[in-house]
């Protein structure tokens, strides 16, 4: 039997708000701790009614009762929740948050430097993941690197906004995560720009088609990536500010995908393609200044 503290929601049919939970765990599953907690902009997938969850918590309950590939937790209590003893019931960690979280430094620093680099372990960043520990000019800031430098970027504008159709290109339509999105993939979301992306840490996976998007800017903008972590592994998808997104097939067969890899279950590689950002650079800036 697994105890979980604070305000953590379990997988149950009626999807009920509970404060105290305690559920017998199918140990042949990855478990999955979902973060919604926001400490900056509330979205609106994480917005909780009084007596429901949020839009994206239900997504991924439905995602795991639907495909049977792992359990979940949601919390938006990461004080309670995000801690060394708790962390030992689980072997993936979803983030969909922003701002400061209120996670003790001896357990990020846990999180960071051991659970992670565990094999079997994972992290997967959903939008404003990337508008997480972020303070002053992120250009300039350090205070936050230990988080970016796992996750891979840090939160910069969004031209695009929530409103915007934008086309995306896929890098690596074989990698698991990518297989549901096809070789390229038209789609309405707000899509972040980024500072501290570092293309010699990561495998981009899909990126804006600056051609095929407005505006125009003369830069890459990556969308989704992947990256080792020591022996335990990132993903990270830019899409989910829109409560429609959590229902849309491709991007669900996506995060299914990025659960099988990170358990081991199918192959993929993570090995960075910076030649793919550097590509991609030369292509925007062509395309923004014709």
């Amino acid at each position: 039997m697994m105890r979980l503290t604070g305000k953590v929601f379990c997988l149950v049919a009626a999807c009920l708000l509970a404060t105290s939970i305690v559920q017998a765990a199918d140990e042949s599953k990855p478990r999955v701790l979902m973060v919604t907690q926001s400490k900056g902009f509330v979205h609106n997938p994480v917005k909780r009614a009084e007596d429901s969850l949020a839009t994206s918590e239900v997504a991924m309950i439905q995602l795991a009762q639907k495909s049977g590939l792992f359990e979940i937790d949601c919390t938006q209590d990461c004080a309670s929740d995000f801690t060394k003893e708790n962390l030992q019931n689980y072997d993936i960690v979803m983030f969909y948050t922003t701002g400061e979280l209120p996670i003790a430094p001896e357990d990020r620093d846990y999180f960071i430097n051991d659970w992670l680099k565990q094999p079997g372990h994972g992290f997967i960043g959903f939008h404003s993941a990337a508008d997480t520990y972020r303070a002053g000019n992120p250009q300039k800031n350090e205070e936050f690197r230990w988080y970016w430098d796992m996750v891979g970027g840090t939160f910069a504008g969004h031209p695009w906004n929530a409103g915007a159709t934008v086309t995306m290109t896929v890098h690596d339509p074989e990698h698991p995560t990518m297989q549901p999105f096809g070789k390229e993939f038209t789609h309405q979301d707000e899509i972040y720009q980024y500072v501290n992306w570092q293309p010699e840490k990561v495998r981009v996976l899909m990126s804006l088609d600056m051609s095929r998007c407005t505006p125009q800017k003369p830069y890459h903008v990556p969308v989704a990536w992947v990256k080792n972590w020591g022996q335990g592994k990132v993903y990270f998808n830019n899409l989910g500010h829109r409560d429609e997104t959590w229902t849309n097939e491709a991007f669900l067969g996506s995060v299914a995908n990025a659960v099988r890899w990170i358990d081991g279950q199918v192959e993929g590689s993570a090995e960075p393609n910076p030649e793919v950002s550097a590509a991609e650079e030369d292509k925007a800036r062509k395309v923004a200044t014709k």
